[in-house]
């Protein structure tokens, strides 16, 4: 295994890839804490964003499935972004990653359909504690289950604050209502999608706006399965017009799509799939407080 102490410090059993800003590690699970203690004497923890729901295979350990989770870790709070469609297999995948939905203090949906809703209920038997962040604009009968199962929901519109250094972009509206979640690291924005049904150049250019600097990072559903060589092309200059650096499309992105912006984008294009952590530096001015401190 290569291994770059000038990169993260991190330990990682199996492949390990890094760039300048983002760590991807790939292979055996660590657990968060042990990445944790690994970081060496950095103050600040650094944001990991975990995979636990996707229909990409990566790490063999865990099942995959149409839909799309993930979990940030190292912030103030911890936050469970989109669900998958499966409460079980979301809460098994959590497992394996070395999670427990009691250490879960948000979770953001980021659009409606169920491959990204339909494992909250289930994960709020588990731990009802959680604030849950939807779009103001979510079915009033979903709204009011989430609100019985005694979790504190929060509907959004305009970008709102999730925690220290975690934002959602606001809610764009075409084709259908969709919020991404902003991180703010040491090199700028990164911007995890859920599908990014209105355009993943569209929200990149949303969290720009709010962050009034250029997104380092997009990651996580792209919606461009079915795109043309023409379309890909055409999102792979806008995002590098945005100034976008780092890319990790997964979910519905789509094979064309992976194999176009890995050639366009070099050692700069992050793997993703089922159990793929990604690394960031925290930005300085973002609170180091973690989970295992509060």
């Amino acid at each position: 295994m290569m291994f770059d102490r000038s990169a993260e410090g991190y330990v990682w059993s199996g492949v390990f890839v890094t760039s300048l800003a983002g760590v991807l590690l790939l292979g055996t699970s660590v657990k968060a804490a042990e990445s944790r203690q690994a970081a060496g004497k950095n103050k600040a923890q650094p944001i990991v964003v975990t995979i636990v729901y996707d229909n990409n295979p990566l790490d063999k350990r865990m099942e995959t499935a149409w839909g799309f989770a993930c979990v940030v870790e190292g912030l103030s709070e911890t936050i469970l972004f989109d669900t998958g469609g499966k409460g079980k297999l979301l809460l098994a995948n959590m497992a394996k990653a070395g999670f427990e939905p009691e250490q879960i203090h948000r979770v953001v949906l980021s659009h409606a359909h169920s491959d990204h809703t339909g494992g909250l209920l289930d994960f709020l038997k588990v731990n009802p504690k959680a604030k849950v962040f939807v779009p103001k604009a979510f079915a009033a009968d979903f709204k009011q289950e989430v609100s019985h199962s005694g979790a504190e929901l929060v509907e959004t519109e305009g970008p709102v604050k999730v925690c220290d250094g975690a934002w959602t972009t606001g809610v764009l509206t075409q084709p259908l209502v969709e919020q991404g979640l902003c991180l703010e690291t040491s090199a700028g924005p990164v911007v995890v999608t859920g599908c990014a049904h209105p355009g993943i150049a569209q929200m990149a250019r949303a969290a720009t706006s709010r962050a009034k600097k250029p997104v380092h990072a997009v990651l996580g559903g792209f919606h461009m399965s079915r795109a043309s060589a023409d379309q890909i092309d055409t999102v792979i200059e806008r995002l590098k017009e945005l100034g976008v650096q780092q890319v990790a499309p997964t979910h519905c992105s789509g094979d064309n799509t992976r194999r176009s912006m890995k050639e366009a984008f070099g050692d700069k294009y992050l793997p993703s799939g089922l159990g793929a952590k990604f690394v960031f530096r925290q930005s300085p001015k973002t609170s180091a407080v973690t989970t295992a401190e509060r």
